[in-house]
């Protein structure tokens, strides 16, 4: 599997690690000092998912495709592969979002699957671990701030 992935402990409750994760997206999708517009999210498989990613000097990078999964409380799965509309897209990941129990708080894990050892490599060499990883710290960081449960 053409994977790379980024998981932090939280130490906060799973429903808390959920809300943020599903409510807040806005303020941990993207690493500073970019920000995130979640503009509509049909929460549901095959529905839309479309969150632009605002860069410091004006950049808009749109990131839009479809939920393949929503579980609440556990993940939701989305894909650029096509629009709302089952338009074929030129795709590059599948990313997978979860939470799971752990112990006295969360484990929290995003995932990118790609369609081919090349798509993998350049997600890599476009600074993945850093920009993905910065991500899980912001996540981890608002989950953490929030009144404990």
């Amino acid at each position: 599997m053409e994977e790379l992935s980024v998981t932090r402990f939280v130490e906060c409750s799973p429903e808390t690690a959920w809300e943020v994760l599903a409510d807040q997206q806005d303020q941990w999708f993207c690493p500073a000092p970019w920000r995130a517009e979640v503009v509509t999210q049909e929460r549901r498989a095959g529905g839309r998912s479309l969150i632009v990613m605002h860069g410091p000097d004006g950049e808009e990078v749109p990131n839009e495709g479809v939920f393949l999964a929503w579980e609440d409380g556990r993940r939701f799965v989305t894909t650029d592969a096509m629009t709302a509309e089952f338009e074929p897209r030129d795709p590059f990941i599948i990313g997978i979002w979860e939470i799971e129990a752990e112990e006295d708080g969360t484990r929290f894990t995003a995932r990118a699957r790609h369609w081919s050892e090349e798509a993998r490599q350049r997600h890599q060499d476009m600074g993945f671990e850093a920009g993905w990883g910065a991500m899980a710290d912001q996540f981890k960081a608002l989950c953490e701030s929030r009144t404990p449960d």
